[in-house]
């Protein structure tokens, strides 16, 4: 330090200046208690420690030195809340102000981090947090259990989430405490009632956001052991959306926030009615379907019906008759042509030749030719004649007619379609009735599928 005339001050150096800083500043404070959250942690290889200890509102340098770095239990990361006990210095190469830490220890959410990490890995060994033990939720939830504080803004979300998606849900609320020192215990008799009682489908465990230590009832070991032995389908919906509790890990389906968890469990009305819509057009059109498709295969067995029809069939029989007695007319004509023929020839040569007894041998085996051909003609006519009526008679006992004379009938709808099944019909169908003889037009009055259809004439 330069000393100049008496009016004027001193003038410093910059390392006389920050040497008495550091001199005013180490008998200004003595050891002291200072908490904060750990960030820009460093470790270079001289073994010391370097990270900035910082609030909400300010920050400060600290250095951990290696003799004293070894005995802090304390496992140091960006984001630990730590309390250090500190001397304050200056750095005076950079003029920076900085802690020198004593002794370092958490600061409440740090062992709530530290217990956290254990819970959670404890729990995950043991397969607690396995996909595969997880239950699916109902596709609907008649009845909604909900776990969470009767006064927070948690239960009136859920409520508000159900009533807007799916009002029909029935909602039970198991009323506890979410945080405080039997916070832990309410949720465990709360998930042990609702598990007792089993009148809900699935059940919700709910709270808002909050710091570590507001949500570590949500992270202890017992709950989430309540939580997996839950016989309900369970949905965690524990703080906001970057919270992440035991509670969560362990529960059947996790969501980020309360209104989540409601809107998992409840199915969205408007998207069911759509859904119900879009099913009830597919059944209309898949019935419209079937049904053409039986009109049209009923349809092609009555074409067949109509070719394969008795009376066609004795329509051909009765052609083909008539075409074989045709040519059996077209056969005796041409024998008596030719025995004609042959008659003309011998009297032709009984004229050049005038035998007369030649003459009287072939007129007689002209008649003898004739009464046989006669014969031959008659026998033919009753051989075709017995055909014929053999042919009519088995016609006959096929035709629907000689089932209709045994008592039986033929009935049909208003489209001239036989009725053979009478789930076909519904109840007031006008239906035809044919009978041997005469027709009736009757109404269905009851239709018994197993047995027969009622009706009214």
């Amino acid at each position: 330090m330069t000393e100049i005339s008496d009016n004027q001050a001193p003038i410093y150096s910059v390392s006389e200046l920050n040497k008495a800083v550091a001199d005013l500043l180490s008998a200004s404070f003595r050891l002291l208690w200072v908490a904060g959250e750990i960030s820009n942690l460093a470790r270079p290889r001289s073994g010391h420690i370097y990270f900035t200890l910082k609030d909400d509102q300010a920050q400060v340098r600290c250095a951990l030195f290696k003799s004293r770095a070894r005995y802090v239990q304390t496992t140091l990361d960006n984001g630990s809340a730590v309390r250090v006990r500190a001397r304050v210095g200056l750095y005076a190469a950079r003029g920076d102000y900085q802690l020198i830490v004593e002794h370092m220890e958490d600061d409440g959410e740090g062992a709530l981090q530290r217990e956290f990490e254990r819970v959670k890995a404890k729990l995950d060994a043991e397969g607690l947090f396995n996909a595969g033990r997880k239950r699916p939720l109902p596709p609907v939830a008649d009845r909604i259990g909900v776990i969470t504080s009767a006064t927070g803004a948690a239960v009136r979300d859920i409520l508000r989430v159900v009533a807007r998606r799916f009002p029909l849900s029935a909602v039970r609320i198991y009323p506890v405490a979410v945080q405080g020192d039997y916070a832990a215990t309410a949720l465990i008799n709360a998930i042990g009632h609702a598990g007792r009682r089993a009148d809900c489908d699935v059940l919700i465990i709910a709270r808002g956001g909050g710091s570590l230590e507001d949500l570590a009832a949500f992270n202890d070991e017992s709950v989430a052991r309540a939580l997996a032995s839950c016989p309900i389908p369970t949905v965690s919906g524990v703080g906001h959306e970057v919270d992440v509790t035991i509670v969560d890990l362990v529960a059947d389906q996790r969501a980020a926030t309360p209104s989540s968890a409601a809107e998992a469990v409840c199915p969205d009305s408007e998207a069911y009615e759509q859904r119900l819509s879009e099913l009830r057009q597919r059944l209309v059109t898949t019935l419209i379907n079937n049904n053409k498709k039986r009109s049209d295969a009923v349809q092609g067995l009555y074409q067949r019906l109509a070719r394969q029809h008795p009376r066609r069939r004795l329509d051909n029989a009765t052609q083909r008759l008539d075409e074989t007695q045709q040519r059996l007319e077209d056969a005796g004509r041409r024998r008596l042509a030719h025995v004609a023929y042959r008659l003309d020839n011998l009297a032709a040569r009984h004229r050049s030749a005038n035998p007369g007894p030649a003459i009287k041998r072939a007129k007689t085996r002209v008649d003898e030719l004739q009464r046989r051909l006669t014969q031959a003609q008659r026998r033919n006519l009753i051989v075709g004649s017995r055909q014929l009526a053999g042919l009519s008679r088995s016609l006959d006992s096929l035709s629907p007619l000689r089932t209709l004379d045994r008592g039986y009938a033929i009935a049909r709808d208003t489209k001239n379609h036989i009725i053979r099944q009478a789930d076909t019909l519904t109840i007031g169908d006008q239906v035809e009735i044919t009978l041997a003889r005469g027709r009736l037009r009757c109404e269905v009055l009851t239709i018994e599928p197993d047995s027969q259809a009622v009706f009214k004439t």
